[in-house]
Order: structure tokens, then sequence, then C-alpha cells
């Protein structure tokens, strides 16, 4: 009986062994196998010139996050880097990046080596903030009177504001913000959630939004043209992404700390 009995658990081990040998195996394999399909995915870089909440350094902001599972759809890795608005245009109509993050409609007139995703990526409010109230309303025409900064490469401020408007030119939002703090401009010119969320981290009190805003744009992907072939793969991703709610989940969490309404996550 003890003879049988520890043949029987030698066996089991034997057993064991294998079942356990053959499961490492193929875990083995399968991380081969991804680690090997991940290697063939394309990378794409595209340029980024945001902040919280649309893209950090962690890449966990809403465009980060959004932009890299279309990617992924796609069959793309997606690598973003930091890089100044007019240079990243720039940059991406030369070829040195492979694209932009996300720019208003239009810019392949001046920048002929862009294609853009035809399918947005988000909604931008572009607003004057200011330190005091002083003006009840924002409109294009209503800004002459009054010193306007904004950010050199924002191309929707550059084409729109009217001649003979007081305008101050900076290279990054801190910059921008830091002269409508220390009220060396009237107004900053920029997009109502980046900068709320710049205010906060920059500690500035009573800075005030003036709405509506001077705009809402469609903001887009834009890929350098030797890459418009991925172009209609990067589309159909975005459009099968807002389908199944993962636009809107990843919207509503990266903007309810924000207290911002989560209307504009709905799929418009």
């Amino acid at each position: 009986m003890r003879k049988a009995y520890k043949l029987e658990k030698i066996q089991q081990n034997q057993k064991y062994c294998k079942n356990l040998w053959l499961s490492m195996t193929l875990l083995v394999l399968a991380l081969t196998v991804n680690a090997s399909h991940a290697a063939n995915e394309p990378t794409l870089v595209l340029s980024d010139t945001y902040d919280t909440p649309y893209t950090t350094v962690a890449g966990d902001g809403f465009l980060d996050l959004v932009a890299r599972e279309s990617f992924r759809r796609a069959g793309l890795h997606l690598k973003m880097v930091r890089v100044s608005p007019e240079r990243a245009l720039l940059n991406a109509n030369a070829g040195i990046e492979d694209g932009v993050s996300a720019r208003i409609a239009g810019l392949e007139k001046n920048y002929p080596n862009l294609v853009r995703v035809p399918e947005k990526v988000m909604d931008f409010p572009f607003v004057a903030f200011t330190r005091q109230a002083k003006l009840s309303k924002a409109q294009w025409e209503t800004l002459t009177p009054v010193s306007v900064g904004y950010i050199q490469g924002w191309k929707i401020f550059e084409q729109n504001l009217k001649h003979g408007t007081a305008t101050t030119v900076v290279d990054d939002a801190e910059q921008l913000f830091t002269m409508l703090d220390k009220n060396r401009i009237d107004v900053a010119l920029y997009e109502r959630w980046l900068g709320l969320a710049l205010a906060k981290k920059m500690g500035i009190k009573n800075i005030h939004v003036i709405e509506p805003a001077l705009a809402d744009r469609e903001m887009f992907i834009y890929l350098n043209k030797r890459h418009a072939d991925k172009v209609p793969a990067i589309a159909a991703a975005l459009r099968a992404l807002k389908a199944d709610g993962t636009y809107t989940r990843i919207c509503r969490e990266k903007f309810a700390p924000l207290a911002a309404s989560t209307a504009q996550c709905e799929v418009k």
C-alpha cells in the first residue's frame, strides 16, 4: 500500500510538473508572439502642444488615450512628443515628425504636405481670459480696444483677430498667463479647459472666462502625406471608439474633475 501510494504521488508530481511546463511554454510563446506583433506595428510620432487635461507627461490625458487607442486599433503604435505650436506644423509638414495631434481644419492650405484625418478627435472652445471682468462679452471685433496675448502658432487667433488689435505673441502658455497675472495684457486667448487647469496649477486667482466662447472648433489629427494610406484606418478607429462608448467614458473621466460639463463628451 505504501509503495503504491508513493508511486501515485510521484505520478501526480510528474503530471503537475508537465502541466506547469506546458503552461509556462504557452505563456512564453504568447508573450513572444505579442512582442513580435508589437514590434511589427509601425510607430508614428505626432507632435503635441497641449497639457492637462488633454495630454500629460504620464501619457494619460484625454487626447493621449483617445489617439493612442485609435492608432492601436488601426494597427499602429503612437508616440507623442512635445513641440511648440508653430514648430509642430513646420516639422510635420517637413516630415521631421509624422504629424500633429489636434489642430483646426483647413491647415492643409498653408501646409500642403499635411493630410487631415477627417474624423474629429474633439471640440475646442477658444475663449478670452481676463483678471477683471472688463469685457461683458468677447467677439473678435470687441477685442480691438484692449491688449491681447496669444501663443505663437495658434492659427485660429492669427486668422481671426482684427487689424489694429494690440497683440502680444508669446512662446508658451505659462508665459501667456504670467503676463495676464501681472496685468501686462488685458486678455489672454486660449482654450477654456487648458487655461483653467493652468491657472489652477500656477495659483492665479480671480481669473475670468468670458462667455460665450470666441469660437468652438472641431480639432483633427494631421499626418504627413507619406502616411496618407493610414488615414482611413485611423478615421475608422476613431469612429469605432465613439460608437462603442470608449470615447465618452474617457472624456467623462478626464473632464469631470475640472467641473466641466460632460455634455461635451456626448458623441455628435
